[in-house]
């Protein structure tokens, strides 16, 4: 039977717009410096080219020659090797890899003393120790120079194949989880319903899909739309006013400001959600914030440094949602231990049929994921750390990949980070004594792909089976798009980083990329090193804390149906995006329940189409504006961040 969305229409497209979408979102960050066009969950960039082409290119194409058309699955192919290439366009990878390998070299200095504490313990096959070359990346080449491609080149090859194991790995674990979480917990994925309302097709077929012909969603749409323009315009005339959706408020005696933003994303999705899943997060949020406004009042503080990321000024904070995290992987394995067994019995070959509609067969994905986790952590030993500490530090990143994807699935919530990254919890567990200077140049190493995560590529990946849960056929080649997709947008988008970064000089690109993000991690291994402490024992019990209290809130979930809180909120509540957008969570959450109390069930399907307008109003509006600032030279212009 011929399949109906792997073409060689569709996946040549696909390609295509994986290219563009290296183009767009690295000229975006770092030429225009306007809009961050492939930084969250739900990437503008993909958004904005697949209402292009599916609203306007398609809906010509049928009115030409219908044959000519793509079909809503041939378009829903597309869209994957977007979604999947965004992932690892821009903070993902694209922005991260070469910036972090050569943060150590450029920054060092004889103040930090990173040439006796960091230098000397990082791989030479892993980053570019060329000190005038890495000057040029930094700083621009000189006029007349080419290039010089075999510093960068090797270095890559040496990554490529780390990073692909690493994404396959997560891919394998995403084909196992995919039923348990689709057929028999019927999670709902609030951010594919965009794409799927797009290419909906509904009976009679027109030129323009049903979902572009609703005016409630144009309603919602012009609304995000003009917002956006109005910050466009301003940016060029300073007469014409912006409209400002946010503020704060001092609280606490002034010591923290509570954020009042309105993300027309954010609202969007957060319609979808359960009520009980949306109350939580904006409850959670605003109890961490307060339990912050009183800790800074009375001064407690907790002063043990985690980096950067997560809830670096709360660590304990961090710790609990690490606690809470774990608690949740481990009930997400007890619940699902009956379709776990399956996948074993299938993985041995005990039984056949069950993994028929994965991308990826339950042996391929069960002994692939076993022999690339034994073979990425071979890979963090090569790069200087020991066994116990690599497999440590691999099973925490998976696992927060886990979770993150899993709460991506539940909530729809397309803004959110970890709250604490998985080099900072092996430092607390083992301590920087244990872990030794190499180990811990290693780990600074690891910020490439697992520390600044507003988006990674196992969120797509589990997004992908959903968008074609309802179309017959084969869904193995999916696999071969979703790897295509990586492969080509990783390359595209270093190979373009590169030629802006030494056309330009990185200094004159995107501030934090190649500034915090490029030293930070170097920062904080040094900063480790130097203090040569052991494990960090209150760590473990904020950690058991937050697994205890995950487990209260389950049991009370599960034993008395009138209490409201899902555990979800309180999991990832305290993280720093949760606590900006609280507010538009708490407003796609009252209009939610006040339309379903007062209008039931039909009146709030109707309305879905203007809540689904508002994302894809701004999103448009977004990659409009960066055209035009392609080509006017105008500089930061920035249409969307959150």
């Amino acid at each position: 039977m011929k399949n109906p969305f792997f073409t060689a229409k569709s996946f040549i497209t696909g390609i295509i717009f994986c290219v563009l979408i290296a183009f767009l979102c690295q000229y975006s960050v770092n030429v225009v410096h306007g809009s961050y066009m492939a930084i969250d969950h739900m990437p503008a960039g993909a958004i904005f080219i697949f209402f292009v082409f599916s609203f306007l290119v398609n809906s010509l194409l049928r009115k030409i020659k219908p044959s000519w058309a793509y079909t809503g699955p041939e378009l829903l192919l597309v869209y994957t090797m977007m979604l999947v290439a965004s992932s690892v366009t821009e903070m993902g990878l694209g922005n991260q890899l070469f910036q972090v390998i050569s943060g150590s070299v450029y920054y060092a200095s004889p103040d930090n003393k990173w040439d006796q504490l960091i230098l000397p313990h990082l791989k030479r096959w892993l980053v570019p120790m060329d000190k005038t070359a890495v000057s040029y990346f930094y700083e621009g080449l000189p006029k007349g120079m080419h290039i010089p491609w075999g510093v960068w080149i090797p270095p890559l090859l040496c990554w490529l194949p780390f990073l692909l194991l690493l994404y396959f790995v997560t891919l394998c674990i995403t084909v196992i989880m995919r039923k348990q979480w689709v057929e028999r917990e019927k999670l709902i994925y609030p951010l594919t319903q965009l794409p799927l309302e797009m290419v909906r097709e509904n009976g009679h077929m027109g030129a323009i899909t049903q979902f572009f012909q609703n005016p409630l969603m144009w309603l919602g749409f012009f609304i995000a739309f003009t917002v956006g323009t109005f910050a466009g315009l301003h940016n060029y005339f300073d007469m014409i006013p912006a409209i400002h959706l946010g503020g704060n408020l001092q609280v606490f005696r002034r010591t923290m400001s509570i954020q009042f933003l309105v993300s027309f994303p954010v609202i969007g999705f957060m319609y979808l959600v359960n009520l009980e899943v949306a109350f939580s997060l904006w409850f959670f949020s605003l109890l961490y914030l307060c339990m912050q406004g009183f800790f800074n009042v009375t001064g407690i503080q907790s002063t043990e440094n985690i980096s950067i990321y997560g809830c670096a000024d709360f660590p304990f904070l961090a710790h609990v949602g690490v606690g809470a995290m774990i608690s949740m992987t481990a009930y997400s394995m007890v619940i699902a231990r009956e379709h776990l067994k399956i996948v074993w019995r299938s993985a041995i070959g005990r039984i056949t049929g069950e993994d028929r509609d994965e991308i990826l067969s339950y042996k391929t994905a069960f002994w692939g994921m076993t022999a690339g986790f034994v073979l990425l952590t071979a890979w963090l030993c090569f790069s200087g750390m020991s066994i116990i500490v690599a497999g440590s530090f691999l099973f925490m990143a998976l696992l927060i990949f886990f979770v993150l994807t899993r709460v991506i699935c539940e909530s729809g919530i397309p803004t959110f980070i970890t709250p604490m990254i998985a080099s900072a919890v092996v430092v607390a567990i083992f301590g920087p004594r244990y872990i030794g200077a190499a180990g811990m140049a290693a780990l600074a190493l690891t910020y490439v792909y697992s520390a600044d995560i507003r988006t990674f590529p196992m969120s797509p990946m589990a997004q992908v089976p959903k968008l074609f849960d309802r179309y017959r056929g084969s869904h193995r080649p999916i696999f071969w798009a979703i790897m295509t997709a990586l492969a080509i947008n990783i390359i595209a988008s270093l190979l373009i980083l590169l030629v802006l970064s030494h056309k330009y000089g990185g200094l004159n690109l995107n501030g934090w990329y190649f500034g915090g993000n490029a030293s930070t991690p170097y920062q904080y291994a040094a900063d480790m090193i130097k203090k040569n402490t052991g494990p960090l024992f209150s760590s473990w019990l904020w950690r058991g804390f937050g697994a205890g209290f995950y487990l209260l809130l389950i049991f009370l979930r599960q034993n008395f149906l009138w209490w409201p809180l899902h555990p979800i909120g309180f999991a990832i509540g305290m993280v720093i995006w949760v606590e900006t957008l609280w507010f538009s969570i708490f407003i796609a959450w009252f209009i939610k329940k006040m339309l379903l109390r007062y209008g039931g069930v039909p009146v709030y399907e109707k309305l879905k189409f203007f809540f689904l307008g508002l994302p894809l109003g701004l999103y448009t509006c977004a990659g409009i504006w960066f055209i035009i600032d392609l080509f006017t030279g105008k500089k930061g212009n920035g249409i969307f961040w959150i």
